[in-house]
């Protein structure tokens, strides 16, 4: 027979089994490389994909909407393609040139994300904006059309972020849009500028249909932490709307303490007002009394009864204050005009020299006037108090 283990070399063997069970800590490390980096364990799941693919539908509709009244043409955005990436990837997926919008976050959300165009539709966009057929630029982007883009832009991004407030149920506000324009090189510079080149993000692929024209691809990036916190509000909208909308409970039946209703204790037919039981050979009979109806008598309102009368009331605005502008007049001009003035550009009015201007008051034509001059300073002299059927279509 062998010999009997003791209780300590028992245990030496059951402290080293679970050693040898251990995976080394080298071999733990190594399972959470990926390509690009190490990877996070905060990725977004399918549900939360989701809740972003939603937010940019609901969002960029609104862009879209927005772009195709600045273009004169219908612009279609289709329900986009989310995935996690790195700004590397993105680099190599996409080696054309690009516009880079970069939009940083103020209030409602914090943090920032990235919109990427290529140069080739940005400037078809302006062309559009200007005029134009919808013409791809030959070259570099000029100064104008950069300026075009970034007011485009603007208004899109400005759309998308109310919009964003809706669905939030929570003002979210942006910084005007910072346009990039440059080489590759400058261009992938810029992106690890703001991004790290090894940390993922979320991609949001939409399809940018512009009618007969342009069919394009536009991308969204934005940081992990930025899409979970889009998803939290987008949560937190969506319950409290539940809860808001919920019905509510049934309120409990209040009787008086002590008090058991007992049918035997009424009558079995209740007398109303103008019905008086009659009984008749055993048998109760119900007959109809009509019931007397008076008009209402109202006292006659007089005009002393009135609370304000006169003018003297009116002493209690007096010193309200009233913005007083004059309008010499108008012109109307598309934006590759606005986007030409310069320096010693001269705009044409649709009035003629010696014409009585306007006098607007908090935005109602009050009278008409000329222009003159009091010591050296302008000033104008009233030569008409217009009717009140003229105020009323001003203020309408």
């Amino acid at each position: 027979m062998s010999e009997m283990l003791t209780q300590e070399e028992i245990d030496a063997l059951l402290a080293g089994a679970s050693e040898g069970d251990r995976p080394p800590k080298q071999e733990k490390a190594s399972s959470n490389k990926a390509a690009g980096g190490i990877i996070p364990n905060n990725f977004l799941n399918e549900m939360e994909k989701d809740a972003l693919g939603e937010i940019g539908n609901i969002s960029m509709g609104t862009a879209a909407t927005t772009l195709s009244q600045l273009l004169g043409k219908r612009v279609h955005i289709t329900t986009p393609k989310v995935d996690i990436v790195t700004a590397k990837k993105i680099i190599e997926d996409y080696p054309i040139p690009h516009v880079l919008i970069h939009v940083q976050y103020k209030k409602g959300l914090s943090g920032s994300n990235l919109l990427v165009l290529s140069q080739e539709d940005g400037g078809v966009i302006v062309d559009l904006m200007m005029g134009g057929a919808g013409i791809k630029p030959s070259g570099d982007l000029n100064e104008i059309q950069i300026s075009g883009i970034a007011e485009a832009m603007n208004q899109m991004i400005g759309s998308a972020a109310t919009s964003m407030s809706t669905v939030f149920n929570a003002v979210v506000d942006i910084t005007p849009p910072q346009v990039i324009v440059g080489t590759l090189e400058q261009e992938e510079e810029t992106i690890l500028e703001i991004f790290n080149k090894e940390e993922p993000m979320v991609r949001v692929v939409f399809k940018m249909v512009v009618e007969g024209v342009l069919d394009s691809v536009l991308l969204q990036v934005i940081p992990i932490n930025v899409a979970k916190e889009m998803v939290n509000s987008l949560m937190s909208a969506v319950n409290g709307s539940q809860l808001s909308n919920a019905a509510p409970p049934p309120e409990p039946r209040q009787e008086p303490l002590g008090v058991q209703l007992d049918q035997s204790h009424f009558p079995r037919q209740m007398p109303t007002a103008g019905v008086r039981p009659q009984q008749e050979g055993g048998t109760h009979k119900v007959v109809d009394h009509p019931t007397e109806v008076q008009p209402a008598q109202f006292s006659q309102l007089t005009t002393t009864d009135n609370l304000i009368s006169g003018s003297g009331n009116l002493e209690l605005i007096y010193d309200v204050p009233l913005q007083v502008s004059v309008e010499l007049g108008r012109a109307s001009k598309t934006v590759r005009e606005i986007l030409e003035l310069g320096p010693g550009s001269v705009v044409e009015l649709d009035r003629l020299a010696g014409e009585p201007v306007d006098m607007i008051v908090n935005g109602k034509l009050i009278a008409k006037c000329e222009v003159v001059v009091i010591n050296e300073t302008f000033g104008i002299r009233i030569t008409e108090i217009v009717s009140s059927d003229e105020r009323m279509e001003t203020f309408n």
